[in-house]
């Protein structure tokens, strides 16, 4: 019974933080301790800190990444490029296919991944910067293909990047814990 009068405060606690989208989504450290300290099984996700897009062609997606989009390199190769987005993500650009066999780093072994069609990321914005994000976009000849006014009051704009992948710029309303 006690555990489950934990889990309820912990809920309740989770849902008050995310019911205002400036409120931090993971519950304070002591809630967090009173959970697992009672068996939870299933720890805390922090944040989502890397989003991976497949490209053919690596120096026409860094150049659309970079010049359209604002985003510098942290680290690339042959094979790859990761992009800083807002010093808090990391977007990983793969040549398609040149990932198919693990990478050895000195601290261990990258495993094999690697895939196909368009994929779908989605990247913040500011209300007031969406217009000139709008015409940023035209002036590099980017089409935009889609405008989505949500019910939360967000706004979202989307359009492909070169190798045809979905980008999306959305403003705070979009979801309820943005």
């Amino acid at each position: 019974m006690k555990r489950r009068k934990l889990y309820a405060a912990y809920l309740l606690e989770i849902r008050q933080m995310t019911s205002s989208r400036h409120r931090c989504l993971t519950p304070n450290p002591a809630a967090r301790q009173r959970w697992r300290d009672h068996k939870h099984v299933r720890p805390v996700l922090q944040d989502l800190k890397e989003t991976c897009l497949y490209v053919d062609d690596m120096d026409r997606a860094k150049a659309f990444y970079q010049k359209v989009m604002g985003l510098m390199p942290l680290v690339e190769d042959s094979r790859f490029c990761a992009f800083d987005v807002a010093a808090k993500h990391v977007l990983l650009i793969f040549v398609r296919g040149a990932s198919m066999e693990g990478s050895e780093l000195p601290g261990g072994t990258i495993p094999p991944h690697d895939g196909s069609g368009p994929i779908h990321a989605g990247f913040a914005v500011d209300t007031d910067e969406l217009t000139a994000w709008e015409s940023h976009l035209a002036a590099h000849g980017v089409d935009i293909l889609s405008r989505v006014s949500w019910p939360r009051g967000g706004r979202s704009v989307y359009f492909r990047d070169p190798d045809g992948h979905l980008l999306e710029l959305l403003t705070p309303g979009v979801w309820r814990t943005y």
